[in-house]
């Protein structure tokens, strides 16, 4: 890993604006919605299943099966 990153060309505000749009579209807060992911991202078993989680986990379980 580099001692130092350059960040003079990045984009300040551009992952909470991203939150604030999702927080806004499902009523739900950015914050919150931030939080959450910070959390699946320490620790994958407690994120909350997403349909594409869910599907991938039954497409599993029923390849077994057939």
């Amino acid at each position: 890993m580099p001692k130092e990153y350059d960040f003079s060309k990045g984009k300040r505000g551009v992952v909470i604006e991203a939150f604030r749009v999702k927080a806004e579209a499902s009523g739900r807060g950015y914050q919150t919605m931030m939080n959450e992911a910070l959390r699946a991202a320490i620790d994958p078993e407690s994120a909350p299943v997403t349909l594409c989680t869910l599907r991938a986990v039954l497409d599993e379980r029923f390849a077994l099966v057939a």
